[in-house]
């Protein structure tokens, strides 16, 4: 008989070797955009640099109390890229476990993305979390993000524009 390993034993196993098991989790909700413009060569997407350009990524952060995802998804693509833009309308949601080992608990953390047309800013005024800030063709926005779920929502954001067109 072949013994199939589950794959949620083998997290909860993992979880409980980092000492993370018995952490208290927190439930953080932020929005975050995908915005875009027409260049020479098509599509172009604006990514974040963080880590000495070791991360790419889409701008995002928390949503704050009183805030909607949508007004929140425009303000963190605004503070982190520089760059203002229409909203179009809502690509999807990605959701992601990490570890705050300074605060000692886990965070499950859900990301409202949005997307949007620039309409104006300048990439140099990005705020101090973002080390740069890259206009980049389509695919070289698909292959250069870091994270496998925000590589999936510029996907779903290309599929939404190709569809109004």
């Amino acid at each position: 008989m072949v013994k199939i390993r589950d794959p949620i034993d083998a997290v909860e196993k993992n979880k409980a070797k980092a000492g993370t098991a018995r952490m208290p989790v927190h439930q953080q909700i932020s929005s975050g955009g995908v915005i875009y413009r027409r260049g020479s060569d098509g599509l172009e997407i604006a990514l974040i640099g963080l880590r000495a350009g070791t991360v790419w990524a889409l701008p995002k952060g928390v949503v704050e109390p009183g805030e909607d995802p949508e007004e929140a998804a425009a303000r963190e693509v605004q503070e982190e890229t520089g760059l203002t833009g229409r909203c179009v309308g809502k690509v999807g949601e990605i959701e992601y476990w990490f570890v705050d080992r300074e605060a000692r608990h886990r965070i499950h953390k859900r990301v409202h993305f949005y997307l949007f047309e620039h309409t104006g800013g300048d990439p140099s005024q990005h705020d101090f979390e973002v080390e740069q800030v890259r206009w980049v063709p389509l695919q070289e926005a698909l292959a250069r993000l870091t994270y496998r779920s925000e590589r999936e929502t510029v996907e779903k954001a290309s599929k939404i524009l190709q569809e109004r067109e």
